[in-house]
């Protein structure tokens, strides 16, 4: 049994059979569905799996397609964002469940914040940690990260189809978790991020890292472990569909008609708060909030933070 989390259970959902942890009383409607982001698992939400359970709210966590308990596709393509939407909705169908509020963080961000937007009849509410709601770019976002950051970008490396950035991270799974799990130290406003992370991974070296870890060595060995067992190819694929996915909502409207909250992390340097700017604009019912003395792994970070606010809101929209 992994640390602080329930029995894990799987489900057949869109031709995938899903992993999935499910605590709090299942009387409670609507319930909330956290999803991970990368290089995560549901794991990643243990905190507020606990929390969230104790004050009498059910929360549901699933490894999305690609990850930990829960199938790979072989096919590049099986993981566009229609198929990860697809596969939440089969989840609430193998549970029974009308509607939910979706929380994600990172990826997972992206791809609740696409639930309303293509299952509208299943979402009650949307969460989302660091990652905003944007406008539809007007050319291919590839296309736009490989002219601001350049090649050695990382989203710009995950569409090389020749996968040697794959092997990367497979071949350094530990390295990867603590290079990656860590505390940002303070940093100039002007200064950019080093965003070629396969590069940073290959030759990281923990003993010269300021950084503070995040995770404990029993944590960490849970993220060593599953990575070792999946490899990192079904999340990268998540990136491999960004040019697809630009292609295929181009009729979507992009407008959220749901309640929705935007959890903001003060020192993410890759997602910043001020990424979410004008979100209004896109998102009419929104709250958003600041969590100060936070990195990009905000619900690990702050979990006590992040704890409180999910059930603050839930109650308050929701009872």
């Amino acid at each position: 049994m992994l640390i602080d989390m329930p029995p894990l259970r799987f489900a057949q959902s869109n031709g995938i059979r899903m992993g999935y942890y499910e605590a709090g009383p299942k009387s409670d409607m609507p319930p909330l569905v956290l999803c991970h982001g990368w290089p995560e698992i549901a794991f990643s939400w243990r905190h507020q799996i606990k929390a969230l359970a104790a004050a009498g709210i059910r929360v549901i966590a699933p490894d999305q397609r690609g990850y930990g308990a829960t199938d790979r596709p072989s096919a590049v393509e099986a993981y566009d964002l229609e198929q990860l939407t697809a596969d939440l909705v089969g989840l609430l169908d193998h549970l029974q469940i009308d509607q939910a509020i979706f929380v994600g963080h990172d990826w997972g961000g992206f791809v609740v914040w696409q639930m309303p937007l293509r299952h509208r009849a299943r979402v009650a509410g949307v969460v989302s940690l660091n990652t905003p709601h944007t406008p539809r770019a007007p050319v291919d976002p590839i296309q736009i990260l490989r002219k601001r950051f350049g090649e050695q970008m990382y989203i710009v490396q995950f569409q090389n189809p020749a996968r040697e950035v794959d092997a990367i991270f497979d071949n350094h799974v530990a390295q990867t978790f603590d290079c990656f799990m860590r505390k940002p130290l303070a940093r100039p406003e002007s200064s950019a991020p080093n965003l070629a992370f396969p590069q940073i991974v290959a030759a990281y070296d923990a003993a010269t890292d300021r950084r503070s870890p995040i995770l404990s060595a029993e944590e960490k060995q849970v993220f060593v472990d599953t990575f070792s067992r999946s490899g990192f190819s079904g999340g990268i694929n998540w990136y491999r569909n960004m040019t697809r996915n630009w292609q295929r909502c181009a009729e979507l409207d992009p407008v959220v008609r749901v309640p929705a909250l935007m959890i903001m992390a003060e020192n993410d340097a890759v997602l910043p708060p001020s990424a979410a700017d004008g979100m209004e604009r896109l998102v009419p019912d929104l709250e958003k909030v600041l969590v100060r003395d936070s990195g990009h792994w905000t619900q690990q970070e702050k979990p006590q933070e992040v704890s409180d606010k999910l059930i603050e809101w839930r109650r308050r929209r929701f009872g």
